[in-house]
């Protein structure tokens, strides 16, 4: 069935739309958006399909969908604007912002590590019960509580929901406001930027409906249908100096997910929540207006973009949780909230940033070209893992464009 695509892009980027349309066609896109902006200026912005399964509901132009750890970008840049206020100190400990924080021998642990994945904090100590997740006191008392599943500093595990609780409560600590009250009010309010986290009853009547692949044809759950919650056996990931880690039964993704439960991802309570690693409702072109600002050297001074591209990750060290044996996911490096692009997922600029999300979408900013890039979509896939190549396509033609227009820095 063919899908129309509405949008423009500017000439050159015409592949950009061929691509698009060929994910409907060839990769059983469902709904989705892609915006992209060179030196500030929107050079793409499409979007087409359905906003639900039943295709009773178009995609608009202004609709917003669930974009789960695209969601960490947005996070991570509350705190780096933090930083180069001269509020947050990367090397303190946590505990200076949240003394609470120092119980279970975590009194030494520094911001750095919340924001590289290092703290060794990927889940509370103990399961939380379904909807737990949507009292930000109880979620950050738990976590407060928690002895880390191995020493921090040691390993690096990917804080799949926590991530969101563990840096947004030093937001809070800072300036005694949520992080989702603090991302609006500071940055995607004076953008005009469509991002949310914690997304008001009055925006749900745009929101879409996730769906699962077509080959897992299940109501959408706790858990998203990501390679690193399916496919991770506890027996592949090697064992640092651990704690509880390495004697638990569960694999280290599904623990995550299973002891920190998002539940229905398309119900109103999960809409409304702050859960700022995971889900925050944006449109395409919102998120790449906000990576406008990075690529273009706004928002963030030079140096704290320098900072937040730093690799913090120790060579070629697996990921305790994302490992799943695909080449991408075994030593994923990361910077400081940001997944760096040593694959080439964000083009050909190994010194781009951005975050991606389970089941599809990605964004980032490409500094070094003027560029950003916002991909969301509905259908959920195989995510980052390098299996859903709807992302990588676009993405490819995006540069292609790019090129007709003078050399590209990069590889």
């Amino acid at each position: 069935m063919t899908v129309r695509v509405h949008g423009t892009c500017a000439p050159g980027f015409e592949g950009v739309r061929a691509e698009f349309e060929r994910s409907f066609a060839e990769r059983d896109e469902l709904g989705a958006a892609v915006a992209a902006t060179v030196g500030g200026e929107l050079v793409v912005d499409l979007w087409g399909g359905d906003a639900d399964r039943t295709g009773t509901r178009p995609w608009e132009r202004d609709t917003l969908v669930n974009v789960y750890s695209t969601t960490k970008g947005m996070t991570s840049l509350c705190a780096h604007l933090l930083v180069d206020r001269g509020e947050l100190d990367l090397d303190a400990p946590v505990t200076r912002y949240w003394p609470e924080f120092a119980d279970a021998g975590k009194a030494d642990i520094p911001v750095r590590w919340l924001l590289s994945h290092r703290a060794g904090l990927i889940a509370p100590g103990e399961p939380m019960a379904p909807g737990a997740v949507y009292d930000w006191e109880k979620v950050t008392e738990a976590l407060a509580a928690t002895r880390p599943w191995w020493r921090p500093g040691t390993a690096q595990g990917y804080h799949a929901v926590t991530f969101g609780f563990l840096v947004g409560e030093v937001v809070r600590r800072i300036t005694g406001v949520s992080l989702g009250t603090f991302l609006r009010t500071e940055v995607t309010g004076p953008l005009g930027a469509d991002v949310h986290v914690g997304t008001q009853e009055s925006e749900h009547g745009r929101c879409a409906d996730m769906a699962p692949p077509l080959s897992r044809e299940a109501p959408p759950s706790s858990t998203p249908p990501s390679p690193a919650s399916s496919r991770t056996v506890f027996g592949d990931v090697p064992k640092p100096p651990v704690t509880g880690l390495s004697d638990h039964p569960m694999a280290p993704a599904t623990l995550a997910l299973q002891y920190l439960p998002l539940g229905d991802v398309n119900a109103a309570a999960y809409r409304c929540a702050e859960i700022p690693a995971a889900n925050g409702h944006a449109t395409a072109r919102g998120i790449a207006a906000v990576y406008a600002e990075l690529a273009c050297g706004r928002l963030l001074s030079s140096g704290a973009v320098e900072r937040l591209r730093t690799c913090q990750s120790d060579g070629d060290e697996p990921d305790l949780v994302l490992r799943t044996g695909t080449s991408l996911a075994d030593t994923w490096p990361w910077g400081l909230g940001y997944m760096l692009n040593q694959y080439g997922q964000a083009g050909p600029n190994p010194r781009a940033f951005g975050h991606g999300g389970a089941g599809g979408s990605y964004a980032f900013a490409d500094p070094e070209n003027g560029v950003s890039y916002a991909y969301t979509m509905n259908r959920m896939g195989a995510g980052t893992s390098g299996e859903d190549l709807r992302s990588v396509h676009l993405v490819g033609a995006l540069y292609e464009g790019l090129r007709e227009r003078g050399p590209v820095r990069g590889r």
